[in-house]
């Protein structure tokens, strides 16, 4: 799908850049950084860990709960404490980089336990590596929303590169038997000599690059590939949250993503520590229901293999694979001492965006559409759900966009169309011509009936945009939390080795000019959660459902219903 030419979805077509033709796909989306997308599976989307912070005017003893998280290499734990520490305690330089540090670090583990990175990139040549370096750094300067400065994007790599000959992941894979202080040595010339240096010349940043890597070979023996993979990938920290650069197989995730397409088990899952992996959800018809998992279990073994101190990345690798292949799973339920077992077939498996739709409300003929992600099907879903509904006498109707992270762009604008008859529906902005675009409602097909819109902070992007246009258009209440507050477009491009780059190249704007990053809309009506609990989307419990409990009190009210 993404291997040539330009992506089919109107969008202006083929990137204007001075480099082959690539695919271009704009892309609202976005993965939180504890869960993570990967064959076989997909993210889980779940409440956020809730961190609690002892109340003391010791902030020394408060950062050091995160050092602490560090030293254990428990990197997602200590984003999440740093996030919320950094709320209670703005500001504070040594939280600031705490995070940036944890975040970094995650990163370089999440590279190191990526089969096509450790199988793939790592065996290029110096040559092949700068061609690619080469590569990545045309696009960034011809599509990335802001001007970049190399030199900003070098010291990142370097920042990358110092905090790597600290990651445990990092040294096993490539200094095994390089002692400590060795690899210390390295990093102080790292530091003092390296931190944030200018650059001078023609192809300064790679003459920087290539000095660094002798004297990484000098001092420790490091193979200067993994220096410049540092740089390639270390050098993305001076972007926005939402650029990444993706190896081959988390490329390959994304493309999975935005076909609805896997192969694998069909299940959602989240490590927890000690317990295993927890499976948030299984899929209808997936090989993992067909063989006895359900939502609530953990897996504790893959192949034989406990997997109940492993992270959500490393137990991706443990349950990927090919169409055809087997993998025996061990697991636990509730309270039962006895652990159940089964050997599963991996196989493609397709992800509905609109999984579940019911009349919710017989009686006052109100429906329920569960809609968990933005794809090139979405729309028809969507449409055929509704007209569904419409046939069995449905008069009004609730959207379920909790916990949706987005997706592509034209899944929103074509979700919004769906409900708004007239008028601007969206509108991007962005540093190229083809960037700044405008959408309007087109009269066909519209569903005019009562709504209410059902977020949460996890509802992102694209879900963000929906939430933004029924807002300002009034066509229905917003219902649950503010959203998450990601406003900006991503394009993706597949470049050579199937390398993927996530790059941000525009924002969008809601009907009336809003620009709602790092803010996020707020509901007509907020509803207090539990942020520890996880939303379970049954015919059974969605009727108990506070914010569905809300949602059918407004759609009942003749006050809102008449108008």
């Amino acid at each position: 799908m993404l291997a040539s030419g330009s992506y089919p979805l109107g969008f202006g077509g083929t990137s204007m850049l001075s480099l082959r033709t690539q695919s271009r796909l704009f892309f609202t989306g976005f993965i939180l950084s504890s869960f993570i997308a990967a064959l076989g599976f997909y993210s889980a989307i779940a409440a956020p860990k809730v961190i609690k912070v002892a109340k003391t005017d010791n902030l020394a003893s408060i950062i050091s709960e995160g050092a602490e998280l560090e030293r254990a290499h428990k990197w997602p734990d200590a984003i999440d404490l740093y996030k919320t520490l950094l709320k209670e305690y703005p500001d504070t330089p040594e939280l600031t980089y705490g995070l940036r540090r944890s975040k970094i670090h995650f990163s370089i583990e999440r590279r190191y336990t990526d089969k096509s990175f450790n199988q793939q990139l790592l065996d290029m040549s110096d040559d092949q590596l700068f061609r690619l370096y080469d590569e990545v750094m045309s696009y960034i300067q011809n599509s990335y929303i802001d001007k970049v400065v190399t030199t900003y994007f070098i010291a990142h790599g370097t920042e990358s590169l110092y905090l790597a000959l600290n990651n445990e992941k990092f040294l096993t894979r490539n200094l095994p038997q390089t002692s400590s202080s060795d690899i210390q040595q390295f990093r102080n010339v790292l530091k003092s000599r390296y931190w944030n240096k200018e650059l001078s010349g023609t192809d300064g940043d790679k003459k920087i690059i290539l000095e660094i890597a002798g004297l990484a070979d000098r001092y420790t023996g490091l193979k200067s590939n993994a220096v410049i993979l540092e740089y390639i990938f270390g050098g993305f920290n001076s972007l926005d949250d939402y650029s990444s650069c993706m190896t081959p197989s988390k490329n390959q995730d994304m493309q999975n993503s935005i076909k609805g397409e896997f192969v694998g088990l069909g299940i959602e899952l989240k490590a927890e520590e000690g317990q295993g992996m927890l499976l948030v959800n299984v899929l209808d018809g997936s090989p993992a229901q067909e063989g006895g998992l359900e939502s609530g279990d953990y897996i504790t073994s893959v192949d034989g293999n406990d997997c109940r101190n492993l992270s959500t990345e490393e137990a991706a690798g443990m349950l990927t694979g090919k169409s055809g292949s087997k993998v025996k799973l061990t697991w636990s339920r509730g309270k039962s001492v006895k652990e159940l077992q089964n050997t599963f077939t991996r196989r493609q498996v397709a992800v509905k965006a609109v999984p579940l739709a019911f009349m919710i409300d017989e009686n006052q003929k109100i429906g329920y559409v569960r809609l968990t992600s933005f794809q090139q099907s979405t729309a028809t879903e969507i449409e055929q759900a509704i007209y569904r509904l419409e046939q069995q006498g449905m008069k009004s109707v609730i959207l379920d966009l909790r916990g949706n992270p987005g997706g592509l762009l034209t899944g929103g604008v074509e979700v919004l169309d769906k409900f708004i008859d007239q008028g601007v529906l969206v509108s991007t902005r962005g540093r190229d011509f083809q960037d700044n675009l405008e959408y309007s409602a087109h009269r066909l097909g519209t569903y005019n009936g009562p709504m209410v819109l059902l977020v949460d902070g996890n509802s992102a992007s694209a879900s963000e945009m929906v939430a933004g246009g029924i807002k300002d258009h009034e066509r229905g209440k917003l219902v649950g939390r503010t959203t998450y507050g990601k406003w900006s477009v991503q394009s993706i491009f597949t470049i050579s080795n199937s390398l993927g780059l996530r790059l941000s190249t525009a924002k969008f704007y809601s009907p009336k000019g809003g620009w709602y990053g790092k803010v996020g809309v707020e509901p007509d009506y907020k509803v207090d959660a539990d942020p520890k609990a996880i939303i379970k989307f049954t015919k059974q419990e969605l009727p108990q459902d506070p914010d569905v409990l809300k949602a059918l009190e407004i759609l009942t009210d003749p006050l809102y219903t008449s108008r």
